[in-house]
């Protein structure tokens, strides 16, 4: 992170938001398992469908092997309204704060509210979602301009899409294809399996599932390794994005 090792006042306009969109796309994307999970909203139920627990887990991440931050995520129900948690910071520099709302029928996580608040040496935005299933539409409120998008498909939240994903993979109906509500768009965010294997974390040696995001730019990857033993929790992240790389891991599960 570039901005990091540079004098508050010497940076331009340019240069902060530049600075601002990299780290901030660390603290966000990588503190989330950041767009995966969709089923048709027409599609049925499924009978018996396993569901995730409420959880709350801590974790540390690096950004170009040198910044350094933490994360907590809590997953919390209250009857059937569900409701993700995370928070992130690098200490003195930026922090982003997730949230996300919504239930769970069957197999299928059916968002209501989410918003990602951001702040980077002390300024900072928010942007919020709201879903409306039944008229199949999303709004989008960022800079103070609300979009309304239709949602031909089930659409999520970064939280509420990490939630679907552990749902199909805990039933077995993983399908690769998702879609998630950008601020002015819904986009299709595909993913394949990418096989099992034994990690390492500060929180112990877990049994995983890797997942990686399918990007159309070479240059870009993501990868997810998650743990069948907790509900398909992320133990570890790791992303490159415009030359940046950050790693993510569980230190705690609480």
């Amino acid at each position: 992170m570039r901005f990091l090792s540079m004098n508050k006042a010497s940076l331009t306009t340019n240069d902060k938001q530049r600075s601002k969109s990299k780290i901030l796309t660390a603290l966000t994307t990588g503190t989330s398992i950041a767009a995966i999970g969709a089923l048709s909203m027409t599609a049925p139920t499924l009978a018996n469908a396993k569901t995730v627990q409420p959880s709350s887990a801590n974790y540390s991440f690096t950004v170009e092997d040198k910044y350094k931050g933490t994360a907590t995520r809590t997953l919390n129900q209250s009857g059937n309204t569900w409701k993700y948690n995370v928070n992130a910071r690098v200490a003195g520099v930026a922090s982003a704060a997730q949230s996300s709302t919504f239930t769970i029928n069957g197999n299928n996580v059916v968002p209501t509210q989410a918003q990602t608040t951001y702040k980077l040496l002390g300024l900072g935005r928010t942007h919020k979602l709201n879903f409306n299933p039944s008229a199949k539409k999303v709004k989008s409120t960022y800079k103070g301009k609300t979009t309304t998008m239709n949602m031909a498909q089930q659409a999520f939240d970064d939280l509420s899409l990490e939630v679907q994903i552990r749902q199909d993979l805990l039933n077995g109906k993983f399908s690769g294809n998702y879609y998630m509500a950008k601020k002015d768009k819904i986009e299709k965010t595909p993913f394949k399996k990418s096989g099992n294997t034994k990690i390492t974390v500060p929180a112990g040696t877990f049994d995983t599932v890797r997942v990686d995001r399918i990007h159309e730019d070479d240059s870009r990857s993501t990868s997810f390794w998650l743990a069948p033993s907790l509900d398909y929790l992320p133990v570890k992240v790791s992303q490159i994005n415009d030359g940046k790389k950050m790693d993510l891991e569980l230190t705690k599960v609480n």
